[in-house]
Parts: structure tokens; sequence; C-alpha cells
């Protein structure tokens, strides 16, 4: 098979409507490499940095309530710091770069996807994107 390892995949492919920040950036604990009291960072098998993590929040109107909010696990050797939150929004809009998704089975026999980034950025509309429809999105 030519597909080996996580495949690449564009931040418009993963949320063509934008997502927001919905939490903090920490650490991804490893779980095997940790014991009783001593925490562990999980690093990337493929890269070897450090991982991170933050839960964001898919605004395609179409998801259902438990499917909006995702982890995205995001590879750097220092904690990404969030974008700066954007006045008259509850939530921080942010996009990704050097997204990969690997899909996996999860403890429920349903098919899932983890989802990682090389780089968080601050959101190029500042918005949600845009619908496709809209005289803003054409332009």
């Amino acid at each position: 098979m030519a597909i080996q390892g996580p495949i690449p995949v564009t931040f418009a492919q993963v949320f063509p409507h934008g997502c927001y920040s919905v939490g903090d950036v920490e650490p991804v604990k490893d779980f095997e490499a940790s014991t009783n009291g001593r925490f562990v960072q999980s690093r990337d098998k493929q890269t070897g940095e450090l991982v991170w993590q933050i839960p964001v929040m898919d605004a395609d109107p179409s998801l259902k309530a438990a499917q909006k909010t995702v982890a995205v696990k995001i590879l750097a050797p220092v904690q990404p710091v969030p974008p700066a939150s954007v006045a008259g929004l509850p939530f921080t809009p942010v996009e990704f770069d050097g997204l990969t998704i690997t899909p996996y089975v999860n403890g429920s026999g349903r098919l899932a996807y983890s989802i990682k980034a090389r780089q968080m950025l601050t959101s190029r509309t500042n918005t949600a994107a845009k619908p496709t429809g809209s005289k803003e999105a054409a332009a």
C-alpha cells in the first residue's frame, strides 16, 4: 500500500468552516513511560518532537453537539501559545499548518481520527470560514 503512517491533509479539508480553541494547550502524557507520581510527556513516534494538545470546536453547523469538540495534537519543542483572543468572540479562532490525520478504531469499535499539526496559527479571517456561496468567499 502506498500510504504509510499519518496522512497529510489541509486545514480546509479537516475544518472547512473553521475552528475555535476552547481550552488550554497542555502536554500529552506518555502513559507507558509515566509512573505513579512521575509525569513523562509523550513524544511523536515519527519525529521525536514533544506532543501538546488543545481542544478545538469545529464550526461546522451540521455536526451534532458531541462531535463538535476534538483534540488537535501539536508537535513542537516548546509549548505552543494560542493566538490572542478576538474582541466580541467567546472563543478564539485558530488555524493549523502541517496537518496529518491517522485513522484508528476507538474503544467503541468506531472509526476515529487522530489529528496532528506542526503549527497553530492565528485564523486568517479571525472568524469562521465564510460559506462557499457568500460574496466574501468568492473574493
